[in-house]
């Protein structure tokens, strides 16, 4: 898949590491602030260090999408994530992925060079997918139940989960193409954790293979989630070993792209995971 003017091969498994510019996100919210200021060279040190453990992406966000959530303004989204894309464009060898349901961010991180747009709202913000179409680059759409961030967990409820995800996922595909995208462009997320009770997570985990009727790569993102909490009764910052489980199990599905925090064991486990996956297909 080609991601501006860099190109990756999907036919074994990518990691993403994530990069939350923002100050209140659930996990590394605030770690790039000071004296409430955007640390600059703090973001971009972690972005390198990411990138030299092995990740192909760094996804930027400027929102907090945690469950409850408050929306941040354009100005602060804007001012919160261009200038880390323009510094790690510059400095660092990576595919830019901007974390963004913001129209206005989408443009202008990519005239700034980014290569992916990552949209937990699947391009449903009023102008988003005709910002996202102009941009011509790969796009991420991924489910959530409720109307943003702030609501998604109240009271979840599915008849069939992965039916009622993959029937939402399909119909923003068939919009997206509707208005002009290539199908080729577009990529899935089944979105863990948002507006998703413990068990539906499990359900949607245990039969992401379901997710490859469409024929588009997918992305996964359970790292250091809730889910991983509840099963393990940990705190976020003891999650490790539980996320590195559902990647294996995401890998071992097809999954072809991983989004963690925690890039160098995720990469280990990922190249390990996926030469079982090729001895099995007779292709070691």
């Amino acid at each position: 898949m080609q991601f501006g003017d860099r190109a990756l091969d999907l036919n074994r498994p990518r990691v993403m590491g994530i990069l939350n510019v923002t100050p209140d996100s659930f996990s590394d919210g605030g770690s790039y602030y000071q004296s409430d200021r955007l640390d600059l060279d703090k973001a971009l040190r972690q972005a390198a260090a990411m990138a030299e453990a092995g990740a192909d992406f760094i996804d930027i966000g400027g929102e907090s999408t945690r469950p409850g959530a408050a929306e941040v303004s354009e100005q602060q989204e804007l001012d919160r994530v261009l200038p880390v894309v323009e510094r790690i464009r510059a400095e660092l060898d990576v595919v830019i992925s901007i974390d963004t349901s913001t129209p206005r961010l989408m443009t202008e991180a990519a005239a700034l060079g980014a290569g992916l747009i990552n949209d937990v709202r699947a391009l449903a913000r009023d102008g988003a997918m005709q910002a996202a179409l102009a941009t011509e680059l790969p796009v991420c759409l991924m489910h959530m139940q409720g109307a943003s961030p702030s609501t998604m967990q109240d009271a979840p409820h599915y008849d069939d989960v992965v039916e009622e995800v993959c029937h939402f996922l399909g119909q923003r595909v068939a919009s997206c193409v509707q208005v002009g995208f290539d199908k080729s462009r577009l990529m899935l997320d089944p979105g863990y954790g948002f507006g998703k009770s413990l068990n539906h997570n499990l359900r949607l985990l245990n039969r992401l293979e379901e997710l490859h009727r469409f024929g588009l790569p997918l992305l996964v993102g359970t790292s250091r989630k809730t889910m991983v909490g509840q099963v393990l009764d940990k705190p976020v910052d003891q999650r490790l070993y539980g996320s590195l489980a559902t990647v294996v199990i995401a890998v071992m599905k097809g999954a072809q792209i991983i989004r963690v925090h925690d890039v160098a064991e995720t990469v280990d486990v990922v190249r390990m995971t996926q030469a079982v996956c090729q001895e099995h297909k007779g292709e070691i």
